[in-house]
């Protein structure tokens, strides 16, 4: 099910890693063009565009594409209370870590007069994703609005797919998580048409355009916040998931399993990587694989994961080469089964998972972590959702007379070296008058 991919014997360099790195690149760059297309007929044809594709993609004709107030009024009433219960701690968790985020403002005097203050201002209007496809993901409401309300953010639109098995409405969960969190605009639109909705905007449903997207996704969606970007904020590229298992010989088999399967349930194109310098490790895990991956719940889903090419075994002469594989995958969820895990040298994860007692499971839920995280390598340059996706900073100078006259004379020394004369004057003039 899970192949192996050998790398003892032979020195890496960190291009053979990048090169090693187990990726479903094919089914990424195929969903890019088709999201392409998917944003460019919403931005076209808005609503009408929004229904064929609900047609099309969840099976769904005739719904309320806006929300309307009893459904979200029905779904609340009708939640069962130990969810509620669940979903009152997730908020809880997640609002306390999110307030972590919010920098404070910092005022730096540069000098006697001079002064420079950095700000960090929300965006005003954010619009969230939560799928809804193969599973129901309450916890990605929590995970995407709280930070929102935490930084401050005025207007916070949700958006999910509708479901055929409920009359076109949006997951009745779902609504439930987003009445609780206190969100009213929500809208019951699906996949990349999503996203482009979100950019552009779709008046028939008084939908306007948001300053930020955030939300996990299959590829389409990912994909589709790079077609909008630089029109709108996009968090990171949240497709689908992927975990990476770092471990030596003292690791239990049996709990890096089931891990594993764990992170495969989500998706036919989910990633289950484990790396190890031990073979005799590997050899049991793949094991226990076969025996948990086909007695789940969602076995034929499992081992199409397990056995596709972003899916393996990986094994190395020495815990030195997997964190270097590691930080060149850059996982969007790492676990750390090592006696010494050293999570300070795992730079390039989304997120750090360290020792047995720390699954993942714990951070998609109850960990205080956001759960929404980047994927497809992208954790060496992005970050994972937080109260900063939606916050900007912003300078704020305050300069006296005196310490303007102070830096008057470089101010025109530079401009003039840069052929900008009218740079220099427009100081001197202020001490011409």
């Amino acid at each position: 099910m899970l192949r192996t991919i050998d790398l003892r014997g032979r020195a890496v360099t960190s291009t053979d890693l990048l090169a090693a790195v187990p990726r479903a690149t094919a089914a990424r760059d195929e969903a890019l063009t088709t999201a392409a297309a998917v944003v460019a007929d919403v931005a076209a044809r808005g609503e009408v565009a929004l229904r064929e594709q609900a047609a099309r993609f969840d099976g769904v004709e005739g719904h309320a594409v806006r929300v309307p107030a009893a459904h979200l009024d029905e779904a609340l009433a009708a939640l069962d209370p130990g969810i509620r219960s669940a979903l009152e701690n997730a908020i809880g968790r997640v609002r306390l870590a999110s307030a972590a985020q919010v920098p404070a403002p910092v005022v730096t005097e540069i000098g006697p007069g001079a002064r420079v203050e950095q700000h960090w201002r929300p965006v005003r209007r954010a619009g969230v994703y939560v799928p809804g496809g193969k599973a129901v993901y309450p916890s990605s409401v929590v995970m995407n609005v709280v930070p929102a309300q935490v930084a401050g953010v005025q207007e916070v639109a949700l958006a999910s797919p509708p479901q055929r098995d409920h009359a076109g409405r949006v997951h009745p969960v779902i609504l439930a998580a987003a009445k609780l969190l206190g969100v009213t605009e929500v809208y019951a639109m699906g996949g990349a048409g999503a996203i482009g909705a979100y950019a552009h905007g779709v008046p028939e449903i008084d939908l306007a355009p948001v300053d930020v997207i955030s939300g996990p996704g299959n590829n389409f969606v990912a994909l589709a916040k790079r077609v909008v970007a630089g029109m709108v904020g996009t968090d990171s590229e949240a497709g689908a998931t992927e975990i990476l298992i770092v471990a030596d010989d003292a690791a239990d088999a049996r709990l890096i399993a089931a891990d594993l399967v764990s992170q495969a349930e989500h998706d036919e194109q989910a990633a289950a990587v484990l790396v190890t310098d031990s073979a005799s490790l590997a050899q049991e895990v793949v094991t226990a694989v076969e025996v948990r991956a086909s007695a789940t719940h969602h076995a034929g889903r499992v081992a199409q994961a397990l056995s596709g090419p972003q899916s393996a075994v990986v094994l190395v002469d020495d815990i030195a080469t997997a964190t270097a594989f590691s930080n060149a995958y850059a996982p969007e969820h790492l676990e750390l089964h090592l006696r010494d895990p050293r999570p300070e040298e795992y730079v390039n994860a989304g997120a750090v998972f360290v020792g047995q007692w720390t699954p993942v499971s714990l951070g998609d839920y109850l960990a205080g972590s956001n759960h929404v995280l980047p994927t497809g390598g992208q954790a060496r340059y992005a970050s994972g959702l937080s109260a900063s996706t939606f916050l900007r900073p912003q300078q704020v100078i305050a300069y006296d007379r005196d310490a303007l006259q102070a830096v008057h004379r470089d101010i025109v020394t530079l401009a003039n070296a840069e052929v900008l004369p009218a740079h220099g004057e427009a100081v001197t003039a202020r001490f011409d008058a």
